[in-house]
C-alpha cells in the first residue's frame, strides 16, 4: 500500500531544500523502495547547466547508496502553477529500475497532477536488454 500523502509531503519538503540559484525552479522528489523506505532528493544547480543534478536522480542515488534498487512509487514536486514530469535523462534512469512503478507529479500551488508510470514516461526505452551479454 502506497501512502501517497506521505510521499508527496517528502517530495515537497525536498523541493524546499533545492539549490536553484540560477533558474529559481526548485524540484523535489521522493522515491519509495519496495521495502517501504523513502528517499528524497532535490535539484542542485550549477553555473555550467550541464552539471546540474535533477531531484529524481538525487533521490535514486540516495536509495542506491543505501542498497535499494527496487521501487514502488515516485512523487515529483515542482514549483509554479504547472506540473512538470521528469526530464529525459531522469526518465532513462527511472526506466532501468525494476519494476515499472507508478509516478505522480504535483505542485503545491495547483490541484493539477500527472498520474503515470515509468513505462509510460519512456515508451520504447533503450535499456540493458539491448546490450550484448557476456554469455
Amino acid at each position: 500500500m502506497i501512502d501517497w500523502d506521505a510521499l508527496e509531503a517528502a517530495a515537497l519538503d525536498a523541493r524546499d531544500r533545492a539549490y536553484a540559484p540560477y533558474s529559481r525552479y526548485r524540484v523535489g522528489a521522493a522515491i519509495l523502495s519496495e521495502d517501504g523506505r523513502v528517499y528524497a532528493g532535490a535539484n542542485i544547480e550549477n553555473a555550467s547547466y550541464g552539471l546540474c543534478l535533477c531531484a529524481e536522480r538525487v533521490a535514486v542515488a540516495a536509495a542506491v547508496m543505501d542498497g535499494r534498487t527496487r521501487f514502488a512509487a515516485l512523487v515529483v514536486a515542482t514549483e509554479g502553477p504547472r506540473v512538470a514530469a521528469p526530464c529525459g535523462a531522469c526518465r532513462q534512469v527511472l526506466v532501468e529500475l525494476p519494476p515499472r512503478f507508478p509516478v505522480r507529479c504535483i505542485t503545491a500551488t495547483s490541484d493539477e497532477r500527472i498520474e503515470t508510470d515509468v513505462a509510460s514516461l519512456q515508451p520504447h526505452a533503450f535499456d540493458g536488454g539491448f546490450l550484448a551479454s557476456d554469455d
